[in-house]
């Protein structure tokens, strides 16, 4: 079921990744972190990153369609990666902001593209309704595994995922640096 027009969520794919930066800049301006938010936050986006990491390492895109490592147990792991990756690390009051601007941004940007990718899906992998009604779309849930492409360096070099990594290393130091 598509919840979105399709020329909206095509325009709002290009604002994917602008979406982001300016989450950060949100997030930036009005952070205060401390020890304490550092210490809760810090290893919950870690998580996120190696989410992101393993299902980068998984993915060929176009080429065939991904259902192993972390495609076994949500068909977006990339976006639950962010949504971790985003939502934990500040203090309160930058949480808040960054948390309405998150929710924003997944709900009328991330969500349309969902939509978009998984409609190109299903045009070039006719297994993919099969995978779809096995797999969650967001949540994820353990279940047996399916098979599927397993980790791959090369993988996870071709989709830039490191560009996440170096993005991440800046962010936390900025924030170390914010609450000496």
């Amino acid at each position: 079921m598509n919840f979105f027009p399709k020329v909206y969520a095509d325009a709002v794919a290009r604002l994917r990744v602008p979406s982001g930066f300016l989450i950060v800049v949100v997030f930036a301006w009005f952070s205060r972190p401390t020890a304490e938010s550092l210490l809760w936050g810090v290893p919950v986006s870690v998580v996120g990153l190696a989410l992101r990491a393993w299902a980068a390492g998984c993915l060929a895109k176009n080429q065939q369609l991904a259902t192993g490592g972390p495609y076994r147990y949500t068909r977006n792991p990339l976006y639950v990666g962010t949504l971790l990756v985003a939502g934990r690390t500040g203090d309160r009051r930058a949480k808040r902001l960054a948390g309405r601007a998150v929710r924003s941004v997944f709900l009328f940007v991330y969500l349309p593209v969902i939509q978009n990718e998984e409609q190109h899906l299903r045009k070039i992998f006719p297994e993919y309704d099969a995978y779809a009604e096995r797999v969650p779309a967001l949540w994820p849930r353990m279940g047996p595994p399916l098979g599927g492409q397993a980790f791959r360096w090369s993988l996870y070099r071709k989709n830039q995922e490191y560009q996440a990594g170096a993005g991440f290393i800046i962010g936390l130091l900025y924030l170390l640096w914010s609450a000496r």
